[in-house]
């Protein structure tokens, strides 16, 4: 017996890296996959329509239920379809990972409008865009009076939360994919629907080419050493959150190697206060006070 046992899980991003740990894992665990991936490079240039497929191949191949879909996930009629292949496959629909991504890294007085707009549009779209479809059919299911148990997951990064020099474009969609989990959570809580993200550290096409990080996700030199970088790390987690009898909803957590951290959401702390309007001068001389300099 599986922990997904029974689900029935999209997968986006899923050809590669995290995503087809995740993918690998599920399947492992019991669950039917779909696996969504354009195969296209780091930057989003090209395709490979096989990605997909040979994630497929290996879940079969290992006596588990999966099925490629190569839709782009930030095409409103391609989320649309992913989320029917999953119905007329399998039947249902229980959980959807958000997981595809693009990276197109620059200091931000060298990037260009079209490198902001391609990374915001893949992560961010990309992950609006299945889950709304996916939403519309669990609110149908609930008030058709069906007791739905629903998992999204999306993925978020240290990038947006904490900050990363020459990451602007894609830190800047991260940080509202964590916005997007939050207030998902919110509103489709009622048609019990369970929202939550990770930021995950570990090695992947992508981690290797961001600014400071590429010598740091080598694989150990020790073969017998534990690689907190493994991709595979990170997976246990987003099953843990999709499994049908999780109540957490609504948070974001750090996840690395061994490790899990839950992220604080942003918060009010300190407090300057007067009796009216501020002067302009009296409160330049009182901020660094509230907030640090340098």
């Amino acid at each position: 017996m599986g922990s997904l046992d029974g689900r029935v899980a999209i997968i986006t991003g899923a050809g590669r890296g995290i995503g087809r740990q995740h993918a690998l894992l599920f399947a492992a665990e019991g669950a039917k996959v779909v696996v969504n991936d354009l195969g296209g490079a780091v930057d989003g240039s090209g395709d490979d329509r096989s990605a997909a497929r040979q994630v497929v191949d290996e879940i079969v191949a290992a006596g588990g239920a999966a099925v490629a879909s190569t839709d782009d996930v930030t095409d409103w009629a391609g989320g649309k379809r992913l989320v029917e292949l999953a119905l007329e496959t399998f039947g249902d629909l229980h959980v959807l990972v958000n997981n595809a991504g693009i990276l197109r890294d620059k200091m931000l007085v060298n990037m260009s409008e079209e490198d902001w707009d391609a990374v915001v549009h893949v992560h961010l779209k990309g992950h609006f865009v299945p889950t709304r479809h996916a939403a519309s059919y669990w609110r149908e299911q609930a008030k058709s009076g069906r007791d739905v148990r629903a998992a999204i997951v999306n993925t978020s990064s240290t990038s947006g939360l904490l900050g990363n020099p020459g990451q602007t474009n894609y830190g800047a969609a991260k940080a509202g994919i964590g916005a997007l989990t939050v207030i998902a959570a919110q509103e489709l809580a009622r048609y019990g629907v369970r929202v939550n993200a990770i930021a995950p550290a570990a090695r992947t096409r992508m981690t290797a080419q961001t600014p400071g990080l590429s010598d740091i996700v080598a694989p150990p030199a020790d073969p017998g050493a534990f690689d907190v970088w493994d991709p595979a790390n990170v997976s246990p987690l987003v099953a843990a959150l999709s499994t049908a009898d999780c109540a957490i909803t609504g948070q974001v957590f750090f996840v690395q190697g061994g490790q899990v951290r839950l992220f604080q959401p942003w918060t009010m702390t300190e407090t300057l206060q007067t009796e009216g309007r501020w002067d302009v001068a009296e409160l330049a001389a009182k901020l660094p006070s509230l907030a640090p300099t340098g």
